[in-house]
């Protein structure tokens, strides 16, 4: 069993930061890609960023190019968006996804296993 959860979240004002965390832990898939997605309410879940296992490898949505950073740590089992100059747009429930394959993609369908979700809210 693959488990994943998400911490991080809250309330913040536009132009502030927050940073997200996911921690995988029990079977996983060996050294593939992990990332982030998001939801706010009434639209579809869009994608936010991805990293490789060994990290060298990123891809972000346009959207968030500058502003949000993706990393991992302890070994990979640890993941992390930093989120800067956030906007009221923001504001979604964001969710950490471990993928099946090793390239960093943009495509859900490619990602088996998610976490529970973590509510961000920006304020303007």
């Amino acid at each position: 069993q693959v488990q994943l959860v998400e911490s991080g979240g809250g309330l913040v004002q536009a132009g502030g930061s927050l940073r997200l965390s996911c921690t995988a832990s029990g079977r996983t898939f060996s050294r593939t890609a992990m990332g982030w997605f998001r939801q706010a309410p009434g639209k579809e879940r869009e994608f936010v960023a991805a990293i490789s296992w060994s990290g060298g490898s990123t891809a972000e949505a346009d959207s968030v190019k500058g502003r949000f950073t993706i990393s991992r740590a302890n070994a990979n089992n640890t993941m992390y968006l930093q989120m800067n100059s956030l906007k009221p747009e923001d504001t979604a429930v964001y969710y950490c996804a471990l993928s099946s394959t090793m390239v960093v993609v943009p495509n859900s369908q490619l990602y088996p296993y998610w976490g529970q979700g973590t509510q961000v809210t920006v304020s303007s």
